[in-house]
């Protein structure tokens, strides 16, 4: 990588505080200037992408080059240079997929959003027509090959990437005869529609006559002429009634909705089991911490022991004149660079590279090394965008042919208000540790220097790759942390530290119940993704499942599990949540609760967890942090500890 300093790169570095608050029209009408002053550029920086039509370019151009790196690697004996190989091409396909991926989701223009839903599929095809034989005839044998452990360094990484592609690949089917393979690549092709519908339903809104409802509590609901859209379940509004309502109507079963979560649960069965695995769960644990289903049993100590409920009750508004975005990107910038020698630079974009005016870029630099990606802050509310926050990865990292590395670029997008006339961007002490999470992964996505982007930073098993994130949770909740940036936007008070104690003990608000949540939501994943046919319908065994495992009961007439996006992306590793955050858990309080700032542990943390993506085996880099091999015991025992009302975090009496 090429070594450029800081100092060099960036001359000054101006506040964030100043730059990230997002407001005051300076800002807004410098960058208007400077857009026109120059040419159209297309999103991210990618020359095609500057009008809808060029997705179908930028992927011509990507199909061309693999199709060269096929020929090349038809041509090249079995080893190491053919994973490279491969990893170059999956690198260009990655790029217009994963860049696509996230586009026909959050881009305002659905010219742009339709776009780039095509190319997602487009390039999906092209994977199962070129990729699998290759793979299968050049990479198979030489990654079933029994090399012993006396393979280090670069041997070692490369037989896991090899192992990897075969694993992921295997799935697909291409170790099957023609006729089930290509049953296999339907089924793929299908669980990519179905996961589509299902993502778009899960955030429609329903609609009900506005008669039905008191007229009181109506404004609380979008006006269509005689109806009103309920698109929530406004779990933060203070009338019971309206969250009442709210619940009753949002979850009310739709069903075609209910048509697409069973037919996806069954193609996902079908596939698991034409490829060789008992269930969609077997296969997805494979590779993971868990490693199997039984992953589920181990919850049943967290819920013995997490009975109690204790409740603290905060007002969030008091908080938020404190928590302006501004300055919690300061504090976020302050924590990094004390821990990992980083520092958060805002750049300026170029007409045309992004979706949105209020899409910030932030360069990430670090004291020696210089600059080590870029982060799209894409934060704010607007029409059509998903309430949800999420982490994108755009571009992996890699080592590239020429001996440079290729630097990861990532999207971090949030749902948070805009600014006003008379104040910043305010939020939340929930938004705040959301903010801290999400850039949990983004970290995880610019520290990770892997030689394959196959595996580059968050391209890890599922119940690791939460880990960067929870474990910033940890920092967000630590009272030496918030009072490094928490202050009045207005006055400059830092927030008082009997308030700092209150939001940290308002956590712990049924902390037990939200854990049995957590549980309820990981058990319910793997029984939906266990053995089918299923034996009865996916409400029946929400309700059933429900009563079993959480203590408040079923509602009737509600098919939560209709809502449940994460059915998507974390099909059968929802547990990961609770894996992630009792490895988070034991982390902190091992490595940063008695100094959140300690230089010492955030290198080791960089070197034992980050920089590896999923280059190494997760356990193993848990153990390296640790110092230990973590028992069954010790995963049970963080989560219930963090229940405990005697644990704090060195909060009031550092």
């Amino acid at each position: 990588m090429q070594n450029i300093t800081a100092v060099c790169v960036y001359p000054a570095q101006v506040s964030m505080f100043t730059l990230l608050c997002w407001t005051g029209p300076g800002l807004k009408g410098n960058r208007d200037v400077f857009s026109l002053c120059c040419a159209l550029q297309g999103l991210f920086g990618v020359p095609e992408l500057n009008c809808p039509e060029g997705f179908q370019e930028a992927q011509d151009k990507a199909l061309q080059e693999s199709e060269q790196l096929v020929q090349k690697a038809c041509s090249t004996p079995p080893g190491p240079e053919t994973v490279m190989i491969f990893d170059q091409l999956s690198d260009g396909l990655c790029r217009v997929a994963d860049l696509a991926d996230f586009v026909k989701i959050a881009h305002p223009d659905f010219a742009f959003r339709e776009a780039a839903e095509e190319a997602c599929r487009s390039i999906g095809t092209v994977v199962e027509k070129y990729v699998f034989l290759f793979i299968f005839f050049f990479l198979f044998p030489y990654a079933s090959l029994k090399i012993t452990a006396v393979l280090t360094g670069i041997y070692c990484i490369f037989r896991r990437v090899a192992e990897l592609f075969m694993f992921d690949f295997e799935i697909s089917g291409i170790h099957l005869d023609e006729e089930k393979r290509k049953k296999a690549v339907n089924l793929n092709v299908r669980i990519l529609d179905l996961c589509n519908e299902f993502l778009i339903g899960a955030h429609l809104p329903n609609k009900i006559d506005k008669h039905v409802l008191p007229e009181h509590i109506r404004y609380n609901f979008t006006a269509e002429g005689n109806y009103l859209q309920v698109a929530g379940l406004h779990a933060d509004c203070p009338d019971d009634l309206v969250r009442e309502a709210a619940y009753k109507i949002f979850l009310y079963p739709n069903a075609e909705q209910l048509s697409r979560l069973e037919e996806l649960l069954a193609s996902r069965n079908s596939l698991a089991q034409l490829v060789g695995y008992d269930t969609f769960s077997h296969r997805a644990l494979q590779g993971t911490m868990a490693r199997n289903p039984g992953i589920r049993h181990v919850w049943k100590d967290i819920l013995r022991n997490s009975m109690h409920c204790v409740r603290y009750n905060i007002d969030p508004g008091l908080y938020c004149p404190f928590f302006s975005l501004g300055a919690c990107m300061e504090g976020l910038n302050y924590l990094f660079s004390q821990l990992l020698g980083i520092s958060l630079y805002a750049e300026q974009t170029q007409r045309g590279e992004v979706w949105s005016e209020d899409v910030r870029k932030l360069a990430v630099v670090h004291e020696t090394e210089g600059l080590l990606g870029y982060i799209y802050c894409d934060f704010f509310q607007r029409p059509d965008k998903p309430h949800q926050d999420c982490h994108f990865t755009v571009r992996g990292g890699r080592l590239r042919e020429n001996g440079e590395y290729q630097l990861p670029v990532v999207v971090l997008m949030l749902s948070l208000p805009h600014s006003t006339r008379g104040a910043p961007t305010l939020l939340s002490p929930g938004m705040m540790e959301n903010l801290f999470h999400e850039m949990g992964h983004a970290m995880h996505s610019m520290l990770g220097r892997t030689r394959y982007q196959h595996v580059t930073g968050t391209r890890c098993p599922t119940d690791f790759a939460e880990v960067p994130s929870i474990l910033m949770e940890y920092f967000a909740n630590d009272y030496r942390v918030v009072n490094q940036f928490a202050r009045h936007y207005k006055t400059g008070e830092p927030l008082p530290k009997n308030m700092v104690s209150r939001l940290c003990e308002s956590k712990k608000v049924c902390a037990a119940a939200d854990m049995q949540l957590q549980v309820f939501y990981a058990v319910l994943d793997q029984i939906y993704h266990g053995k089918h046919p299923l034996r009865k319908s996916t409400t029946e065994i929400l309700k059933e499942t429900q009563e079993k495992v959480y203590g408040l009961p079923y509602v009737p007439n509600t098919a939560w599990q209709l809502r449940f996006s994460h059915l998507v992306g974390y099909g059968a590793k929802y547990y990961s949540y609770l894996m992630s955050r009792a490895v988070a858990s034991m982390v902190w309080k091992q490595c940063f609760a008695q100094d959140p700032f300690d230089r010492a542990m955030g290198e080791r943390y960089r070197r034992e967890m980050l920089a590896h993506g999923g280059g190494k085996e997760p356990i193993l880099m848990v153990q390296g942090m640790l110092q230990k091999s973590p028992s069954v015991e010790d995963f049970v025992d963080a989560l219930v500890s963090d229940l405990d009302q005697d644990f704090e975090t060195f909060i009031m009496d550092s």
